[in-house]
């Protein structure tokens, strides 16, 4: 100790002096003050020093984010500005809604209930008629992701479960203690798969968004509960966008990590660096969704424990893959609850999992941590009302499907499909690896395959495999496309069909590789382009629009087929 003091003390003799001009100079400008304006003066300050505080670090969004939307909300007010945007946006929401409609026919669209109910042969008919509408066939294994299994044996048997439970409700555990078992089983099932002690635990949700939603409102309230008021929640720039969504409905803050170019993987030291007294939750992805790359959950749960911060690994996408990867001969890092620090995961079971869309499950490490989830009014005139999901009532058929699902694949089944499905992306992954001008984005282990080039547009190759019948997801910084493996993929010469047909366009696009890029990629193109992403906001809105667009060209007198006479 008087080592320190020895060392400390020059520098406490250098500021000694200052401070003392300091005092005095303060002292000269309150001694013609009363007490009560000094105190009024000091309030004052403080109210004005925090209220600044607040604006510059304690808001949803950053500084440089308002600024940003403020300045490109202004220069959109301008006149001329505001006149181009007008006549672009109704122009591209009338080609929008052309497109929409072109496939429905001359029949146009149901404006109003019919004045008769249909008999049952009737509305099977009519179901048959917008069935034909559709001309992707996915069963040849020619789409990324959608359906994941397609078999038809399941296929009978999650309709014969649905049927059997349509009219199931568990928001009535007491009237439906069938659907309610399931449900726990399905849960505890879950736990289990990851390595869940018997105190861990959680609740089925409609999908992997709710499962994230719920996870953040959990752990949004946990920080409330701290005094927190915006809670920050801190995840790779590749996190799926449902924890942006989360953030935008709660009221939460959302950083966003850069990740390693190479390995596709959040970056752990900036994530720490990002770290601070409002961080409420730290997320990583098992796999994420852009690239298929599992982020390093080990590193990132020992952040959490070093600083008290729960964890999140996002496993929608891998979540009955990642379980199953040993058993089917694949090595992975681990990413559940056998890693200290991890305090809840969510996984789909209605991707890997085969059961119907519509469920997943959201887990906890215990239940310290589910009960910040839950919903409970205990002042209603209507009764103590208690919702353990974002939904109050639920379909107890889509949980017994679920069940039912589980219950046909087994353990073994989920091996086989897990060695089938990870055996074919390493396979695709190797042979577009030799295609050249095709790049393979970092490692993955999964079953996503993320490819770009930095020889032409890879957007071009999207578009061109579209008109060979294959349906690819397009992804931006960078511009790339990813072809997520399904059951689909693994059936005999589809993943060859797929690599052929990559080497062929390639080949033909490396003959002019700055040839300018028309259809879907000419539009993410642009969109990457735009620094105003607001207006990118705008333009995708005009796609939910046009979905739910029904006045198209001349009303039809007697409505679809004849339904409205």
């Amino acid at each position: 100790m008087e080592d320190v003091v020895k060392v400390v003390r020059p520098y406490i003799d250098l500021i000694l002096p200052y401070l003392e001009e300091v005092r005095v100079a303060v002292n000269n400008v309150c001694s013609n003050l009363e007490p009560w304006q000094i105190i009024l003066i000091t309030v004052v300050f403080t109210l004005i020093v925090s209220w600044v505080y607040d604006f510059l670090f304690n808001q949803e969004e950053s500084l440089v984010q308002r600024f940003k939307k403020a300045f490109f909300k202004y220069v959109k007010r301008l006149p001329i500005i505001k006149g181009r945007i007008d006549k672009e946006m109704i122009k591209y929401a009338k080609e929008l809604e052309l497109g929409y409609n072109k496939g429905i026919g001359p029949s146009g669209y149901l404006l109003h209930l019919p004045k008769k109910g249909l008999t049952a042969d009737d509305i099977r008919r009519e179901l048959q008629n917008y069935h034909s509408m559709v001309h992707t066939d996915w069963s040849k294994g020619s789409v990324s992701g959608a359906v994941y299994s397609g078999d038809p044996d399941l296929t009978r048997v999650l309709t014969e479960t649905y049927g059997t439970f349509a009219w199931t409700n568990p928001l009535h555990p007491d009237l439906f203690p069938d659907v309610r078992k399931m449900e726990a089983e399905i849960v505890r099932m879950c736990c289990s798969l990851f390595h869940g002690g018997p105190e861990t635990c959680g609740t089925m949700t409609s999908g992997g968004t709710e499962s994230i939603l719920l996870a953040c409102l959990g752990y949004r309230n946990r920080a409330r509960e701290k005094g927190i008021k915006f809670p920050e929640i801190i995840v790779p720039v590749t996190v799926h966008a449902a924890f942006d969504k989360a953030a935008s409905i709660f009221h939460m803050k959302i950083t966003h990590i850069k990740i390693d170019p190479k390995t596709m993987m959040v970056d752990v030291k900036a994530m720490r660096r990002a770290i601070n007294k409002n961080t409420c939750l730290l997320v990583g992805s098992a796999p994420h969704f852009p690239h298929g790359i599992i982020d390093p959950m080990e590193e990132i749960g020992k952040l959490g424990l070093k600083y008290d911060i729960p964890v999140h690994t996002d496993c929608c996408l891998g979540g009955f893959l990642i379980p199953f990867m040993e058993k089917a001969g694949f090595s992975i890092p681990p990413v559940d609850f056998r890693i200290p620090g991890i305090t809840s995961i969510s996984a789909d079971t209605h991707k890997y999992g085969f059961a119907p869309k519509g469920s997943s499950v959201i887990m906890y490490l215990n239940r310290n941590y589910r009960k910040y989830q839950w919903f409970i009014q205990t002042d209603w005139p209507g009764g103590v009302y208690a919702s353990p999901t974002l939904a109050g009532s639920r379909a107890g058929a889509i949980i017994a499907a679920c069940w039912a699902a589980m219950m046909y694949m087994g353990e073994d089944g989920y091996v086989e499909s897990t060695k089938k499905i990870i055996s074919t992306t390493r396979y695709i992954v190797q042979e577009l690896r030799k295609i050249p001008g095709i790049e393979v984005l970092g490692e993955p282990l999964m079953s996503l395959v993320a490819i770009s080039s930095t020889s032409f547009n890879i957007f071009r190759l999207s578009d061109a495999l579209s008109e060979r019948k294959w349906m690819l997801n397009p992804l931006q910084f960078p511009s790339s496309v990813h072809l997520c493996v399904t059951l689909l993929h693994t059936k005999q010469g589809v993943a060859d069909r797929f690599i052929k047909e990559v080497r062929e366009i390639t080949a033909e696009l490396m003959k002019d590789k700055d040839a300018k890029c028309d259809g879907m990629g000419a539009i993410y193109g642009m969109a990457q382009r735009i620094p105003d992403r607001s207006l990118v906001h705008e333009i995708v809105s005009l796609f939910l629009d046009a979905s739910y667009n029904t006045n198209v060209g001349e009303p039809v007198k007697n409505g679809v087929n004849g339904i409205n006479k």
